[in-house]
């Protein structure tokens, strides 16, 4: 699938006595902004912009090159337990390893990306597409509330729920999610819950 600033192409090779014409099925408007620009003017990003701002992640986002961002929204912040959100805000490398699984290594339009695709972050991980109906998956869930905001250096996905690596859980929080999870509450009777922690 080839895509023109997020739009589909959808007939190529027209030739012409004066030229050759692509068919696409959008009009495509200016981009001006870089990605840190969009992070700065959109009110529902506040939380990520201050993440981003903690992690010194903004020189990246507003370089040249060519990159995707999965932007949890505010509403994504806050569906994870404020415990556990300030951990990771208070921990600069589980907080560079969190934005870090949200950015991809090349801009993918959402016209461009398919089921059963896996694409890798820039933390080394990969996140696993798919589709739901006509909605779009990351990792089994229908997360995209927004889709191809432009940026000079890539374009930007809001997603409504955030994607937490292994590397930015504690044990236990890893634990949990694991055939283990019997043992954390082991673990947690015993009080010693926050050595796991």
């Amino acid at each position: 699938i080839v895509t023109v600033n997020c739009a589909r192409l959808l007939k190529a090779d027209h030739h012409a006595t004066n030229g050759v014409v692509h068919v696409i099925d959008k009009v495509i408007a200016t981009t001006t902004n870089t990605i840190q620009q969009i992070i700065e003017t959109e009110d529902s990003l506040e939380t990520l912009r201050t993440a981003v701002a903690a992690s010194d992640l903004s020189s990246l986002l507003e370089s040249e090159g060519q990159y995707t961002l999965l932007a949890p929204t505010n509403e994504a912040f806050e569906k994870i337990p404020r415990e556990t959100l300030n951990r990771i805000l208070g921990d600069p490398e589980a907080l560079r390893d969190l934005l870090n699984h949200h950015i991809l290594k090349s801009a993918m339009c959402a016209e461009a990306i398919i089921a059963g695709l896996t694409m890798e972050t820039l933390e080394g991980t990969t996140l696993d597409v798919g589709c739901s109906g006509e909605e779009l998956t990351l990792n089994g869930k229908p997360i995209i509330a927004n889709k191809d905001v432009l940026a000079t250096n890539g374009v930007v996905h809001f997603v409504n729920e955030l994607l937490i690596p292994d590397s930015a859980k504690t044990v236990f929080e890893l634990a949990q999610e694991s055939e283990v999870s019997k043992s954390t509450d082991l673990f947690r009777q015993a009080g010693l819950t926050s050595h796991l922690t």
